[in-house]
C-alpha cells in the first residue's frame, strides 16, 4: 500500500512551507544556478530549493538518492521517463484546444495509456538498476504495489483493448454519383489509406487525418467518421469514458509529487554532467564531523556556468579550518577574488546541505545546522535608512542564539563607518558568532580584525610579482601596500608611467 505523502526529498514525508531565502540566494548567486536548472527542466524545479534540510540524517537521505540518480542506467531511465512526461504535457496542451468532444475522448484515452506506460517502464528500469538509497528503494516498492493493484492492471488491460479496437477499426468511404458514403468495414489490401491514395495514377488525393488521433482540428468528413463510430460502437465510447475517470484513481497525487521532486535531482545531474564534460570537477562531499572542514580545487559554480558560455578563466582555491579555527578574515586588493571565494564557500555549504555533489576536487563538510549570509547593502529609498542602518537591520536577526553552529558568510560590513568604529563593530560581530560555535568567513578591508581574535585566521587575496590579481587565496595578512599597488598598476600610475606622460 502506498505511503501517504511519501517524498524522496524529506524523511518525514511532509510538505514544507517555503522559507524566505531571497537574500541568501542573491548573496551567493544561487539564483543564477537555479535559473540554469529551471531552464533545463522547467519552473517546477524552483520550489524544491525553498526548503533546506535541518538535520544530518535528511542531508544524507538526499545525498543517497542523488548518488542513485547519477548512475548511468538510472540517469538514462529518468531522462526517458521525464521526456515522456514532458511530451504528455505538450499533448495535453494541444488536447485542451480540441473543440470536438468525440476527438477529445480519443486523445484522453491515448494519454491515459501513455501515462501509465511511462510509469510501467520506469518501474521496470528501476528494478534493474542497482538502487542503494532508502528513498529510491521505497519509491520503487510503492510504484510496484500501485502497478500490481487489480484496479490498475485491469485499467491498463481495458485501455489497451480500447486502443486495439480503435486500431483495427476501418472506415469505408465511397464516392459515387456526387454522394459520399461512410461505413465501417474492411478496406481491400492491407487497409492503409495512405498507401492506397498514393497509388492512384493521375489523381491528386488529399490524405485524411486519423480522426481518433489527429492533433489538428478535424474537418467535416472526419467528424462524420467519428459520429458513425460512436453510433455503431456505443459500448466502445462508454468504455472510453470510464477509462478517462480511472486516471484520478492511479495514486495521482503521490506520483505527481515524485514527478516534481525527481526533477530536483535530475536537473542538477544534467548540469553536472555537462560541466564535467567541459572539464570542471565535481565531488561527493564527505561529512565526517571528526575531520576539519576543508576542500581542494573549490570554485564558484555560478561563475563557472558563465564560463561555459564565454570561456572565461576560473581559478580554484584550497582551504581548511585548522584546530580551533572558526573564522577566516579575508583581506586584499579590490577585484582580487575575495567575494568570489566567499561565495564559493557559501555555495559549498549550501550544495552539501541540499544533497548534491559540490564544485571541487575533494571536500569534507561536517553537518552545519544553518547557513547565514550578509553582503554589503545599499541605502533604502523606501525606508529612508542609510547604508549602515540597513546593514544593522539585516544583521540583527542573524545574531540570534538559535543560529548556533551555523556557517556564516559576511562580505564588506560597515564600509561607511569610520575605520575605528568599523573595527569595534566588526570584532564584536566576530566574537558573537565564534561564541555561538559558528564558523565562517568575513571579507573586509580591515586587517585589524585578525588582531588578538580567538579562533580567527587571516587570509589574503594574492597579487603576482607585477602587482596583478591572481585570484588565488592564501593564508596570511595582506600587506598594507597591496591594495594601493594594485590600483597604481590598474590605472597606470607607476613612477615611470607618470614620468613618461609628463
Amino acid at each position: 500500500m502506498a505511503k501517504e505523502g511519501f517524498s524522496i526529498l524529506s524523511i518525514d514525508e511532509q510538505d514544507h512551507a517555503a522559507e524566505s531565502n531571497d537574500e541568501m540566494y542573491q548573496d551567493l548567486n544561487l539564483e543564477q544556478i537555479i535559473d540554469r536548472l529551471a531552464a533545463k527542466c522547467g519552473s517546477r524545479v524552483r520550489k524544491q530549493f525553498n526548503y533546506m534540510p535541518g538535520s544530518a540524517e535528511e542531508e544524507a537521505y538526499r545525498r543517497a538518492v542523488y548518488n542513485d540518480v547519477k548512475k548511468d542506467a538510472m540517469y538514462e531511465a529518468l531522462i526517458r521517463f521525464t521526456d515522456r512526461l514532458a511530451l504528455l504535457e505538450e499533448l495535453k496542451k494541444k488536447a485542451d484546444k480540441v473543440q470536438n468532444t468525440l476527438q477529445q475522448a480519443m486523445w484522453d484515452i491515448r494519454m491515459v495509456d501513455a501515462y501509465c506506460g511511462a510509469y510501467a517502464q520506469l518501474a521496470e528500469d528501476m528494478a534493474q538498476a542497482d538502487l542503494e538509497s532508502e528513498g529510491m528503494q521505497v519509491f520503487l516498492k510503492i510504484l510496484q504495489d500501485i502497478l500490481a493493484k487489480d484496479e490498475f492492471k485491469k485499467g491498463i488491460e481495458h485501455t489497451g483493448s480500447i486502443l486495439k479496437e480503435l486500431r483495427e477499426t476501418h472506415f469505408l468511404i465511397t464516392y459515387e454519383k456526387d454522394r459520399i458514403s461512410i461505413a465501417l468495414g474492411e478496406v481491400p489490401g492491407d487497409g492503409a489509406y495512405e498507401e492506397w491514395a498514393s497509388s492512384v495514377d493521375g489523381a491528386e488525393v488529399g490524405l485524411l487525418e486519423n480522426p481518433t488521433a489527429a492533433d489538428i482540428p478535424v474537418n467535416e468528413l472526419e467528424v462524420a467518421c467519428l459520429h458513425i463510430l460512436q453510433e455503431k460502437k456505443p459500448a466502445l465510447f462508454k468504455a472510453i469514458r470510464r477509462s478517462e475517470e480511472r486516471l484520478e484513481t492511479y495514486e495521482r497525487p503521490l506520483l505527481k509529487r515524485f514527478e516534481d521532486e525527481i526533477l530536483y535531482y535530475l536537473s542538477y545531474c544534467m548540469m553536472q554532467r555537462e560541466m564535467e564534460a567541459a572539464g570542471f570537477a565535481f565531488t561527493t562531499p564527505t561529512t565526517n564531523g571528526k575531520k576539519r572542514m576543508e576542500a581542494t580545487g573549490l570554485y564558484d559554480l555560478a561563475l563557472a556556468l558563465l564560463a561555459l558560455k564565454d570561456g572565461r578563466k576560473i581559478v580554484a582555491n584550497d582551504f581548511y579550518y585548522g584546530e580551533g579555527e572558526r573564522f577566516f578574515v579575508l583581506t586584499g586588493p579590490n577585484q582580487g577574488g575575495k567575494t568570489t571565494f566567499a561565495r564559493s564557500l557559501g555555495q559549498l555549504v549550501f550544495l552539501t546541505k541540499m544533497g548534491f555533489d559540490v564544485p571541487a576536487q575533494a571536500a569534507n563538510v561536517p553537518f552545519l545546522p544553518g547557513l547565514l549570509t550578509h553582503f554589503s547593502v545599499e541605502e533604502s529609498v523606501e525606508t529612508g535608512r542609510g547604508k549602515l542602518m540597513e546593514e544593522l537591520v539585516r544583521l540583527a536577526p542573524m545574531m540570534k542564539d538559535y543560529r548556533k553552529g551555523s556557517y556564516v558568510v559576511i562580505n564588506e560590513l560597515f564600509t561607511t563607518a569610520a575605520n575605528y568604529d568599523a573595527q569595534i563593530m566588526g570584532k564584536r560581530v566576530l566574537e558573537h558568532f565564534v561564541g555561538l560555535g559558528c564558523i565562517g568567513i568575513y571579507v573586509t578591508h580591515l586587517k585589524e580584525l585578525t588582531d588578538e581574535q580567538t579562533g580567527v585566521v587571516a587570509l589574503q587575496a594574492m597579487l603576482d610579482e607585477n602587482g596583478i590579481q591572481t585570484f588565488e587565496i592564501r593564508r596570511g595578512v595582506a600587506p598594507d601596500t597591496a591594495c594601493a599597488q594594485n590600483q597604481v598598476n590598474k590605472y597606470h600610475l607607476t613612477y615611470e608611467q607618470l614620468k613618461e606622460r609628463l
